[in-house]
């Protein structure tokens, strides 16, 4: 027979039917209990007379994964899935900014989009250990965390919210690296003598694109990890080759710009900053999921180097283009001298291989939907093949239409980025630990995510309208 679970100190004692007590207490039957008495041991019983101690659940201990990732993979995963687009439009951002408003704004942004990364795999640990189950998605952490509020209904439609914002911000992120790869392609192939437009490259390189999107497990996409990471630094290094000579003094561009502006660059800021929908599944699929959360860990370490580059392609890109500076860096290097070429020529690989990754974030959502329609394995594979299709179609006319890519880049990043790495975590953090209370001296953790959310959910207003403003006009 199983043990009974019960809590030594705090659980209510039983009366038999004589009214004389007995020693056994009431077990927790719910995720509301264990939220209540999450910080505390657990024992059981198989009789009366002999007690045994149980640990609470620890859903680190009970994955069992075919293909683990190493730390080394997952830090690879985490570059490859920022070093993207996003950090060669940091010059643009910065010209919506200002030199030093973007140089600190970037640097605190890049912090509080860390902090609230390691919130949201904490919680998502502990929404585990409460349930009883090894990992959960982004969207599973936001119903969960209501649910063991009391409020199901609510947390049904928060986590369609959540993944609804991670299918959009992922298809937006895979439209724009789509036309990044034709327009840089385009590019190298016009300094080699031959003539094309930006649409036949988009036709060119689709089927590759969707021979690459076959690829289902984060194990086997750890190669193209690590390729497009080596190919972004060594292109982002040659760069910074062109970006250092001749450099202009810091008084010939703005140190701080108007109020106008600055929604564009917070858009583009948190575009790139794009990490947070394989943040989970990362996490979920390390051999040694412990060490993603230390101070010195994967994720931390990750992070610091993606927030410095970001900060230094920003500021000196702005500081050497000024207010030439295009919505990718590599659009403003030299088209008649080699290196700037191979330049577009290696980041347009790199970012082509980073496509999958990104690409992985949907049909995570997508495919348990589709497939679960289906009876036969044969039929459920075949279905989400072509589900994998579609997508990278749709991508593709996105990419086809796309008027301005800097625009397109900050409309993406104040729509989803903002609310799912600035909003969410925070709300996700007070909700979790709402039962009990455990917010810390004088509730300061209540009130700094009060704070972090209502900076993203501004952001998003605020971005979003420019956004969108200054796309129509292009476009008219």
């Amino acid at each position: 027979m199983a043990p009974n679970l019960h809590e030594v100190e705090s659980a209510p004692l039983l009366l038999d039917e004589n009214n004389n007590r007995n020693d056994q207490r009431v077990k927790p039957t719910s995720p509301l209990d264990a939220a209540l008495n999450g910080s505390r041991k657990f024992y059981g019983s198989t009789n009366g007379n002999s007690w045994q101690k149980i640990e609470r659940y620890d859903p680190l201990q009970h994955r069992k994964l075919e293909n683990p990732t190493t730390n080394l993979d997952t830090l690879m995963h985490i570059l490859n899935g920022n070093l993207g687009t996003g950090i060669l439009a940091m010059p643009d951002a910065f010209k919506n900014s200002g030199l030093y408003l973007g140089l600190f704004g970037t640097m605190i942004m890049g912090s509080i989009c860390t902090h609230c990364m390691h919130i949201l795999v904490r919680c998502a640990r502990e929404l585990c250990s409460r349930y009883q189950v090894p990992s959960m998605s982004f969207a599973e952490v936001g119903q969960n965390c209501l649910e063991c509020s009391g409020l199901p209904r609510l947390g049904r439609l928060i986590g369609f919210m959540i993944n609804s914002f991670l299918v959009l911000m992922q298809i937006g992120f895979c439209s724009v690296y789509f036309l990044f790869v034709a327009v840089n392609i385009r590019d190298f192939l016009e300094y080699a003598s031959i003539q094309t437009d930006v649409f036949t490259v988009l036709a060119g390189i689709l089927i590759p694109m969707i021979a690459l999107n076959m690829i289902r497990s984060l194990k086997l996409l750890a190669p193209t990890s690590m390729v497009a990471s080596v190919l972004a630094i060594s292109g982002i290094t040659i760069s910074f080759v062109f970006l250092l000579q001749d450099l202009p003094r810091t008084t010939t561009v703005s140190a701080v710009q108007s109020w106008n502006t600055l929604p564009l660059y917070f858009g583009t800021a948190m575009y790139a900053i794009e990490g947070i929908g394989v943040l989970l599944p990362l996490e979920s699929n390390m051999k040694t999921p412990r060490d993603f959360c230390r101070w010195n860990g994967v994720l931390n370490t990750g992070m610091a180097i993606v927030v410095t580059l970001y900060t230094a392609i920003g500021f000196y890109g702005y500081l050497k283009y000024g207010d030439a500076a295009q919505g990718s860096i590599t659009l403003n290097l030299p088209s008649e001298v080699f290196l700037g070429q191979l330049v577009r020529l290696l980041m347009a690989v790199a970012v082509f291989a980073s496509y999958a990754l990104q690409f992985y974030v949907p049909m995570s959502i997508l495919s348990p939907v589709v497939r679960r329609q289906f009876g036969s394995r044969d039929a459920q594979d075949c279905v989400e093949y072509t589900v994998r299709i579609a997508l990278v179609l749709v991508t593709f006319t996105l990419a086809a239409i796309i008027p301005n890519l800097g625009a397109f880049i900050s409309l993406v990043g104040a729509v989803s980025t903002s609310t799912l790495a600035l909003v969410f975590p925070p709300l996700i953090e007070i909700v979790t630990f709402w039962p009990g209370r455990q917010y810390g001296r004088w509730n300061w953790i209540f009130w700094k995510d009060v704070a972090i959310a209502c900076f993203g959910m501004s952001g998003f207003l605020i971005g979003t309208s420019t956004s969108v403003t200054q796309i129509v006009t292009n476009w008219e």
